[in-house]
């Protein structure tokens, strides 16, 4: 009885050793130069620009289009918050206007919709 067990815990360590780890959906490299977090899946790429900031969605490496996407984006610099809304624009992209993002800002992007379910996503602006 005492070998059995030592062969069935044997062969479990070598099973889980021999396990594959979990791979992620597609490339996580900026392909804007922006900053690339992950959430259900899909990869968001926030881009800051002089007056708003650019979201752009990935999905397994491939463009994931952005229609009938929308939410908000909460900039907080230093101790001032600023909400904007996003919304759809052409393509892979999502557009947030009216708002500063300066270095060091945290920036939280509330999505709606995103494959059927809202989507969190928090960056923080290098």
């Amino acid at each position: 009885m005492k070998t059995k067990q030592l062969l069935i815990a044997a062969l479990l360590a070598s099973s889980a050793l021999a396990m594959n780890p979990a791979m992620a959906h597609g490339s996580a490299a900026p392909r804007h130069g922006g900053i690339v977090q992950v959430a259900n899946d899909v990869n968001f790429e926030l881009v800051v620009e002089a007056d708003g900031a650019t979201i752009y969605l990935v999905d397994h490496d491939e463009d994931m289009p952005s229609k009938g996407i929308s939410g908000k984006l909460t900039v907080l610099n230093g101790a001032q918050k600023t909400e904007v809304d996003v919304k759809a624009t052409e393509g892979n992209k999502l557009r947030a206007t009216g708002v500063k993002i300066a270095p060091g800002a945290k920036v939280v992007a509330v999505l709606n919709n995103v494959e059927g379910k809202t989507a969190t996503v928090r960056f923080t602006v290098k």
